[in-house]
C-alpha cells in the first residue's frame, strides 16, 4: 500500500475506517470478558471531549504546556491518597501497566547498581512468583535484569514467601507481588513480602495494575481484601492502571513511589550532545496530553461515590458468576478469587480450550489459559462493567457449552516434535498471516504439548509474519 496521490475526502477516509472496524468484537454487547472497560455513556463522552481538547499539546515540555504538570500532579495526588501514600509519595503518569512496571524495574536496577560496594559487572536480579505479569519479563529483557522465578503455592496460587526468601541473593534488587495476580485473581501476601524486603534491603514492587483502584472499594463494600498498597511497610513502588477499572481511555497508568529519593532512580537525563537537554520521567519523550486530560476528567466525573457504586456492582456480579460456575457439575473454580478475575476448568482435567471455543461460538469473548503446575487448561474471565446484568445469560450458555464439550469425542491434537515447520503447521491448522481461525483449541492443545521455549519461538515467528 502506498500513500494516495492526492488526499482522500474526510468522509471517505472515515467510511474506510468504519469498514475496517466491522470485524471487531462488539464490546458494547456486554459479552466481552476482557480488553474493554467502557464507562457510562455520559462519562465516555466527557472523556472523548477532554481527550480531543488536549490531543495536540506535548507533555514533553511542561514549561511550554504547564497544564501537563498540573494534570499529572493532581492525578498522582488523588491516587496516592487512595492507595495509602503519605506526604512523601510521588509518581508519574504512563501509557500503561507495562511502562509503569518497566520504570519500577529500571529504578530498582539503578538503585542496586549505584549502591556503594557493588562490584562492576554485577547483574541485578528480581525475584518474582510465576504468576507475575509477563511485563516483568519484558522489562528484564529490555533492561538486562535477571528474572528469578519462584512457583506459587499450588493450592492457593499465592506467592510463596518462604520460597522467594530462599531465592534472594546478594544480587537481588527487586521483589515482586501482585494485587491481584492476573491468572487467578488472588492477592499475594504483600505484608509478608514487605517484611522480607525490609530485612534484605531490597525494593518491593506491587503490581496493582488490575486491582489497585477498585480494591479499596471492595474492602469498603464488605469484601475481604488483604493489605497491599503503599501503607504496607516495605512497599517501594506500586503500579495502577487507570484505563482498567478507572474507566479512563487507554493509555493511562501510574507508577507511584513511596518517596522522591526512590523516584530519582527512574528518571533519565542526557545533556552530552549539541541539542536541548533531555529529561524524561517516563519511557516516552513526546506524548500527547490527551490520555492524561481524559483520565483527569473521568476521575473527577466518577468521584469516590461513583467508583464505590461500580465496585459493589462488580463484586456482586463476580460472586454470582463464581457461585454459578461451581453449581455446574464437572466444573471448578481455581482458588478463592479476591477480585473480578476468576478461572474455571473441567474437573476431569481436559477440554478447557474447547470450552473456551464453545463459549466463543455462543458469542462470548473469554481467554483460554494453559495447563500450569498441576492446574489443567482453563478459562479466564475478567468481569467488566459491561458484564453486569448478563450473568444469567452467560451461565446458561456455559452450561450448554460444557455439555457440548463434555459429551464430544474429538481427540486432542498434539505433537512433541521440536522440529516444527511453521508454514506447514499454520497451513494444517487453518491459520494464515491474514487472520486467525475461529477455533483455537487445536492450536492451543498442540502448543501445550511443546516445551515452553518452542512455544515461545513459534508464537514469535508467527507474529513476525502476521505484522507483514
Amino acid at each position: 500500500m502506498k500513500l494516495p496521490e492526492r488526499g482522500r475526502p474526510a468522509d471517505e477516509v472515515f467510511a474506510t475506517l468504519e469498514a475496517y472496524a466491522g470485524g471487531d468484537f462488539p464490546y458494547e454487547s456486554g459479552r466481552a470478558f476482557s480488553h474493554v472497560f467502557e464507562p457510562d455513556p455520559a462519562v465516555s463522552a466527557l472523556a472523548r471531549r477532554a481527550y480531543l481538547r488536549f490531543l495536540t499539546p506535548n507533555a514533553l515540555n511542561p514549561a511550554a504546556f504547564p497544564s501537563a504538570l498540573r494534570l499529572e500532579r493532581e492525578i498522582v495526588q488523588m491516587m496516592a491518597a487512595h492507595l495509602g501514600g503519605g506526604p512523601e509519595t510521588v509518581g508519574n503518569f504512563t501509557s500503561g501497566g507495562t511502562e509503569s512496571i518497566m520504570l519500577a524495574v529500571k529504578a530498582a536496577r539503578d538503585r542496586f547498581l549505584g549502591t556503594a560496594g557493588r562490584r562492576p559487572g554485577r547483574v541485578a536480579e528480581m525475584v518474582l512468583p510465576d504468576t507475575a505479569h509477563p511485563a516483568f519479563h519484558k522489562a528484564a529483557a529490555y533492561l538486562g535484569v535477571r528474572a528469578v522465578v519462584v512457583p506459587v503455592d499450588p493450592g492457593t496460587f499465592l506467592a510463596d514467601v518462604g520460597a522467594m526468601a530462599a531465592a534472594v541473593g546478594e544480587d537481588t534488587a527487586l521483589l515482586v507481588g501482585s494485587a491481584p495476580s492476573y491468572p487467578h485473581g488472588v492477592i499475594d501476601p504483600i505484608e509478608a513480602l514487605g517484611v522480607l524486603a525490609l530485612e534484605r534491603d531490597v525494593w518491593l514492587h506491587v503490581d496493582a495494575c488490575m486491582g489497585g483502584l477498585m480494591l479499596p472499594y471492595f474492602r469498603r463494600a464488605g469484601g475481604t481484601v488483604a493489605p497491599f498498597d503503599l501503607s504496607v511497610p516495605g512497599v517501594t513502588t506500586l503500579s495502577v492502571d487507570l484505563h482498567k477499572y478507572g474507566m479512563c481511555p487507554k493509555g493511562a497508568s501510574l507508577v507511584l513511589h513511596a518517596d522522591r529519593a526512590h523516584r530519582a532512580h527512574q528518571l533519565f537525563a542526557y545533556t552530552a550532545w549539541p541539542g536541548y537537554a533531555l529529561l524524561n520521567t517516563t519511557v516516552q519523550s513526546s506524548r500527547s496530553l490527551g490520555p492524561m486530560a481524559a483520565a483527569w476528567a473521568v476521575m473527577n466525573a466518577m468521584g469516590d461515590s461513583g467508583y464505590e457504586g461500580l465496585a459493589r456492582a462488580l463484586m456482586e456480579t463476580t460472586r454470582r458468576l463464581v457461585d454459578g460456575v461451581r453449581a455446574i457439575d464437572g466444573l471448578a473454580v481455581a482458588g478463592e478469587p479476591d477480585f473480578t478475575l476468576l478461572t474455571f476448568y473441567p474437573r476431569a482435567g481436559g477440554g478447557g480450550y474447547r470450552l473456551a471455543d464453545a463459549l466463543g461460538r455462543r458469542g462470548w469473548l473469554v481467554q483460554p489459559q494453559p495447563a500450569w503446575d498441576g492446574l489443567p487448561a482453563n478459562v479466564h474471565l475478567c468481569v467488566l462493567p459491561g458484564n453486569v446484568g448478563h450473568e444469567g445469560a452467560f451461565l446458561a450458555d456455559l452450561a450448554a457449552a460444557w455439555e457440548e464439550v463434555r459429551t464430544a469425542t474429538v481427540p486432542i491434537a498434539g505433537s512433541g516434535n521440536a522440529a516444527v515447520d511453521l508454514a506447514g503447521l499454520m497451513s494444517g491448522l487453518g491459520v494464515s498471516p491474514d487472520r486467525l481461525p475461529d477455533e483455537m483449541a487445536p492450536i492451543n492443545e498442540l502448543l501445550e504439548t511443546m516445551p515452553p521455549e518452542l512455544r515461545t519461538d513459534l508464537l514469535r515467528r508467527f507474529v513476525n509474519l502476521l505484522y507483514g
